[in-house]
């Protein structure tokens, strides 16, 4: 019966313990495996009726918890957490700051771990390399090469592209006014770069779902991908014409040595450094047919599916 930890249950954390619950609810109890929440001791005793509210219906799915904390743990503290687990899936995101992701290698490592799922959930970083946009994913890189200098624990890394949602953020600049669209409000859409640039888009839901099912089925190593969609930024225009009407639609091109120049006065500005990345266009997209969820037959939410549900 197998051990699994999952790291963190923010954004992609949650759908990927639903998913891996509901999956798992399936298998005879004899066979079914343990999935373990790792989760800071303050959570576990906060007073916030939201939070008790999630930590309850995550315990109704027979989700186990490990009281530990990532930010203040040193790597040797961690393995020992992580060892009696044969299966550890990181969805600690970007929040835990610099260092995070090498230091959870490196007690995946100590530990034993059999199977590590890093939090690389994001765009093709041996494509993009530890250089583009100032070093923005230099650590994603490395810890790429860590697990490519081992060979006692195995590793899928899943590639997914952005969030949906965070395509759609008003801070992220390529969508503005989306929230005010139904009241007659005008929304923006940007470029980055131009419009014929692409970016590939999933889901944390749609991702939960492919991780669960590599999880517990497929159980495949190395680098894999998943698509939601992949749009050209004219593409995404042409979407957000057809769901609010042309008129309320103004198209916006934000060049690569705009966003460059604008990067140059906030050098540490990561949302800034994003967008240099996107605008490059190397790396941040990739066709459906060669992803593990068309492999699969998992369908997954396009843009127009994430607009339809805007109301």
């Amino acid at each position: 019966m197998s051990q699994i930890l999952v790291l963190g249950s923010g954004e992609l954390g949650l759908p990927i313990l639903h998913s891996l619950a509901s999956l798992a609810s399936a298998s005879p109890p004899s066979s079914r495996p343990t999935i373990t929440l790792l989760i800071r001791p303050s959570t576990l005793t906060s007073p916030s009726p939201s939070k008790s509210k999630e930590l309850t219906s995550l315990l109704d799915l027979g989700i186990k918890f490990l009281a530990a904390d990532i930010a203040t743990s040193t790597a040797t503290q961690l393995a020992a957490h992580f060892k009696p687990y044969d299966i550890i899936v990181s969805c600690t995101g970007f929040a835990g700051g610099a260092g995070t992701q090498l230091k959870l290698a490196h007690a995946v490592f100590e530990a034993g771990v059999a199977h590590y799922y890093p939090w690389q959930f994001g765009v093709d970083y041996d494509v993009i390399g530890p250089e583009v946009a100032n070093g923005l994913f230099r650590e994603q890189c490395e810890v790429r090469r860590l697990l490519r200098a081992q060979d006692k624990t195995k590793w899928t890394i899943v590639s997914t592209g952005m969030f949906t949602s965070f395509l759609f953020e008003a801070f992220f600049g390529v969508v503005e006014g989306l929230e005010n669209a139904g009241a007659g409000g005008e929304v923006v859409v940007r470029a980055l770069g131009n419009w014929e640039n692409e970016v590939t888009v999933t889901s944390p839901e749609d991702i939960g779902t492919v991780v669960s099912k590599l999880v517990l089925e497929d159980k495949r190593i190395g680098v894999v991908f998943t698509v939601g969609d992949t749009v050209s930024y004219g593409r995404l225009a042409d979407l957000v014409e057809g769901k609010f009407g042309k008129e309320k639609v103004r198209r916006e091109v934000w060049s690569l040595d705009f966003l460059r120049a604008e990067l140059d006065k906030e050098p540490e500005n990561q949302i800034k450094k994003y967008r240099c990345l996107f605008a490059v266009g190397k790396g941040v997209s990739w066709d459906e047919a060669s992803t593990v969820n068309k492999e699969l037959n998992i369908k997954t939410t396009d843009v127009q599916g994430f607009l339809s549900s805007k109301g």
